[in-house]
């Protein structure tokens, strides 16, 4: 099979890029709007971008062509927490996704706990293992999608997490996006070490 991104349609590549570029770490996004309204919703178009400053990217399509809560409230405050998704915050997590309301809080849907953040407004997930609080560094218009990059101001780490004080990834078992409604939980790890040159 060959697919041309010209002449397929823009529903149809997404599902392919969902199905191939696997698995896909999960932004459990925290946010708060302008005028106070708690929003928390998933994106796994994302990823760790660099260290030296610590910069995470996600990429937020639109809806219909206006930006999604998320996306508007970022760029209103300038502020947003990535929350890591573990296998135990799996079902809320896929309930916040739904297409809610702008004056609905998925805090209250799914019946999350919003603490408040150190340096940030927008709540960190209590349930989450690992939060970073985030400053929008630069938000990059890419056709529909607008890539927004956060500058990591704080880190939580929760410390059953944690082994010899690094994360540890059986303790953490992050949930990660495949293709259609399917996910997989990050319980097998095989150690390959780099060669010395």
């Amino acid at each position: 099979m060959i697919l041309d991104p010209a002449s397929a349609s823009p529903g149809a590549f997404y599902q392919f890029m969902i199905g191939v570029v696997v698995p896909r770490p999960i932004a459990f996004v925290s946010t708060v709007s302008a005028e106070g309204r708690l929003n928390v919703a998933p994106f796994s178009f994302f990823n760790a971008i660099a260290s030296q400053p610590p910069l995470i990217g996600i990429s937020i399509n639109r809806r219909g062509g206006e930006p999604k809560d998320t996306l508007r409230n970022i760029q209103a405050t300038g502020e947003f927490v990535v929350n890591t998704v573990n296998e135990p915050l799996g079902a809320r997590m896929v309930q916040a996704s739904g297409d809610w309301a702008a004056d609905v809080s998925e805090f209250e849907v799914t019946r999350l706990t919003p603490v408040p953040s150190d340096v940030v407004k927008p709540p960190r997930v209590g349930e989450s293992p690992v939060s970073l609080e985030c400053r929008l560094h630069q938000a990059i218009e890419m056709g529909n999608t607008v890539f927004v990059v956060g500058e990591i101001l704080r880190a939580h780490v929760k410390d059953e997490v944690l082994t010899d004080g690094r994360v540890d990834i059986a303790k953490l078992r992050p949930l990660a996006r495949l293709g259609g409604d399917g996910y997989s939980v990050v319980r097998d790890v095989i150690h390959m070490s780099r060669p010395k040159v």
